[in-house]
C-alpha cells in the first residue's frame, strides 16, 4: 500500500488579542495553494482539523473554539500607500468549509507584527526603536487597518505590561485604526453602514416574534438585540448561552433571518454556509457582575453590557470586529447600543463582556443625512507561540 508522505509548510503560530491562529506568508504555501480555491480550502482545514465530527480538532492546530479554529495570509501589497494584504479564513470546526466573507479584528493586532518579522514590510520603514506604523489592507472587506507596533533594537516587541480581559498575561500594547469601518464589502447591505436604512428595525422571527433590533455593517456585519427582549441581564456567561441548545438554536434563527434582512443571503437556508457573518450580539444597560475570571466588574466602570456569538456560540470575550460595530453604534444617536450606554453622542464606550471589559472609540458625524465614521480605535496585543513549520499528509489538498 502506497502511502502519502507527510508535507511541511512554514507557519507562525500567534495569539492576536483574544484569538489565535496559524499565520502563513503567502509565498510559502505550496503552489496550488496561492490562489484561492478548493486546494487552499482543503489544506487550511487540514492545517486546523477540520471537519471534526468530534468537535475537538485533535488532529490539527484548532483549539475547537471559534476564537482558535482561524488562519492569516499575507502577501505583500502591490497597494499604494499599503504594506501588506491580509486575508482571513474562519475555518468551520465540524463543517468542510473556510469562511472568507469577514475580517478578524483580533488577529488585526498580529498582523503588523508577523509582516515586520515575516519581511513583509520595507525593513527603511522599521526603526530601529519607537513604533513602526503598518498599512494593512483587510482583503476580505477592502479596508484599511492601520497597526502600531513597538519595535526594540530593531525586532517586534511582544513583551511588556498592557493587560487585556480575556487574555491572561500582559504583552505590549498594540493600536489599531479601522480606517472607514462601515459597508463590509460589496454587495453587503447594499454597500451602507445601516442596511435598511434605519437605526432600528423591527425584525420578524419565527417562533420567537417581533424583535427591536439594530442591524450595523461597521466592522463586521452585526445584529443587536436587546437583552430583556430575550430574557437575559446582559451579565451573562458562557456556560448560560452556550450550555443551552434552545438559546443556541434561538440565536441562530435570530442571525439567519437578521442576514437575510441585511442583504447577506438570499434565503435563510444560506446562512449554514456563511457562519462566521453576520454576528449576532445583545446589549444592556451597566450591571454589575463576575467575569469568567474572577474579576468583580462594576457598573460605574462601564458604560454598557454586551455578549456576542460567534460561530454559533457566546464568544468568551469579545470579537474585535464586533467591537469596531459596538463602538460604531454607540457613536450614533438612537442605536440600540447608543441607548443601552445611556443615549446621546459619544466618542468612545468601555463595555462590559464575559472576560472583562474593553473600551473602543469612534467619532460619527452625518454627512448629506447619512452617519460616517471615519474610524475605530482600539488597543490589542500580540504574540508569537510558535513558529517553524506545520505539517499535513501531502494528498489533503
Amino acid at each position: 500500500m502506497v502511502h502519502a508522505a507527510q508535507i511541511k509548510i512554514p507557519a507562525t503560530y500567534i495569539r492576536g488579542g483574544t484569538s489565535k491562529g496559524v499565520f502563513f506568508r503567502l509565498q510559502d504555501l505550496p503552489a496550488a495553494a496561492q490562489t484561492p480555491g478548493a486546494a487552499r480550502d482543503a489544506l487550511l482545514l487540514r492545517v486546523i482539523g477540520s471537519p471534526d465530527p468530534y468537535g475537538k480538532q485533535i488532529d490539527g492546530m484548532g483549539g475547537a473554539t471559534s476564537s482558535t479554529s482561524k488562519t492569516v495570509i499575507l502577501a505583500k501589497s502591490a497597494r499604494p500607500d499599503h504594506d501588506v494584504d491580509y486575508l482571513f479564513g474562519q475555518v468551520s470546526i465540524d463543517k468542510a468549509f473556510v469562511d472568507w466573507s469577514g475580517n478578524c479584528g483580533n488577529l488585526s493586532a498580529a498582523v503588523g507584527s508577523f509582516a515586520i518579522s515575516g519581511g513583509l514590510v520595507d525593513a527603511a520603514r522599521v526603526p530601529h526603536n519607537g513604533v513602526c506604523t503598518v498599512r494593512i489592507w483587510q482583503a476580505n472587506i477592502g479596508k484599511t487597518i492601520i497597526a502600531h507596533v513597538p519595535v526594540t533594537n530593531g525586532e517586534v516587541q511582544e513583551t511588556g505590561d498592557f493587560e487585556l480581559d480575556g487574555v491572561t498575561f500582559p504583552a505590549a500594547e498594540v493600536q489599531l485604526e479601522f480606517l472607514d469601518p462601515a459597508d463590509e464589502g460589496e454587495g453587503d447591505g447594499g454597500g451602507a453602514m445601516f442596511p435598511t436604512g434605519n437605526l432600528v428595525d423591527t425584525l420578524e422571527v419565527p417562533g420567537i416574534g417581533a424583535l427591536t433590533v439594530t442591524m450595523i455593517n461597521a466592522g463586521i456585519p452585526t445584529i443587536f438585540v436587546n437583552a430583556a427582549a430575550l430574557g437575559y441581564t446582559g451579565t451573562e456567561l458562557q456556560d448560560a448561552i452556550n450550555g443551552d441548545s434552545r438559546a443556541l438554536a434561538m440565536f441562530e434563527t435570530i442571525r439567519a433571518h437578521g442576514a437575510v434582512r441585511m442583504g447577506l443571503i438570499s434565503k435563510v437556508e444560506d446562512a449554514a454556509q456563511r457562519q462566521h457573518t453576520p454576528k449576532v450580539a445583545f446589549v444592556a444597560p451597566p450591571a454589575d457582575y463576575t467575569a469568567s475570571s474572577g474579576k468583580q466588574v462594576r457598573a460605574a466602570d462601564i458604560d454598557l453590557l454586551v455578549r456576542a456569538l460567534s460561530m454559533g456560540k457566546l464568544h468568551h470575550a469579545m470579537m474585535g470586529t464586533a467591537a469596531v460595530a459596538i463602538g460604531t453604534a454607540a457613536a450614533i444617536p438612537g442605536t440600540l447600543v447608543n441607548l443601552a450606554a445611556g443615549g446621546g453622542q459619544r466618542q468612545a464606550v468601555r463595555f462590559g463582556h464575559p472576560s472583562g471589559t474593553l473600551r473602543v472609540g469612534a467619532e460619527a458625524t452625518q454627512e448629506n443625512g447619512e452617519w460616517c465614521v471615519r474610524k475605530a480605535i482600539m488597543s490589542r496585543s500580540a504574540r508569537v507561540l510558535m513558529e517553524g513549520w506545520v505539517r499535513i499528509p501531502g494528498d489533503s489538498f
